[in-house]
C-alpha cells in the first residue's frame, strides 16, 4: 500500500470521453485521485458533485480532478451527464488500480461481506509522488478538505 512520499502507482485507464488517461502523462501538475465505490448512488453523488462544485478553486491551486471507479465507462458517461460532471472518470472495471493504490478492500454490509472501493482521495504532487492521502473519508466535505490542502 503506498504511502505519502512514495511514488504513485503508474496506470492507463479509459476514460468516460472515450480516450485513456496514463497518470505519468500528467508529470508537473498535481492531481487529485479519488477513488469512490459506484456511480449514482447517494454518497458517490455528494461526492462527485462537491468536486464539480470546489472545480474552480482546485485548477486555480494548479491541480485537476481524477475520479476512479470499478463502473465500466458507459455508466461514467450516464453518471457525468447527469450531474454535469467537469472532470474525467476513470473506469478500473478489472480493479488493478484500486488494488495498487490499496483501496480495494473486503467490505461488510447487512451481514453480508465483498470486495469493493474504500472511499480514499490522494494528492499526487508534480514530481508524481504521493504528497498526501486520505483514506476511509466521508463523501461529504472529501473535496472542501482537499481544496484546503491545496
Amino acid at each position: 500500500m503506498p504511502q505519502e512520499g512514495d511514488l504513485a502507482p503508474d496506470f492507463t485507464l479509459p476514460s468516460d470521453d472515450g480516450s485513456t488517461v496514463t497518470l505519468s502523462d500528467l508529470r508537473g501538475s498535481r492531481v487529485i485521485l479519488y477513488f469512490y465505490p459506484k456511480d449514482d448512488t447517494s454518497g458517490c453523488t455528494a461526492q462527485a458533485c462537491e468536486f464539480r462544485d470546489s472545480l474552480p478553486r482546485i485548477e486555480e491551486k494548479g491541480a485537476r480532478v481524477l475520479g476512479v471507479s470499478p463502473d465500466p465507462v458507459r455508466s461514467h458517461q450516464k453518471f457525468k451527464s447527469k450531474y454535469d460532471l467537469n472532470f474525467p472518470l476513470l473506469a478500473d472495471e478489472e480493479h488493478q488500480v484500486a488494488e495498487a493504490y490499496g483501496v480495494w478492500k473486503e467490505k461488510s454490509m447487512y451481514g453480508r461481506t465483498y470486495w469493493g472501493i474504500e472511499r480514499s482521495t490522494f494528492l499526487i504532487d508534480e514530481e508524481g509522488r504521493i504528497a498526501r492521502a486520505w483514506r476511509k473519508v466521508k463523501a461529504k466535505g472529501n473535496a472542501d478538505l482537499v481544496a484546503a490542502e491545496l
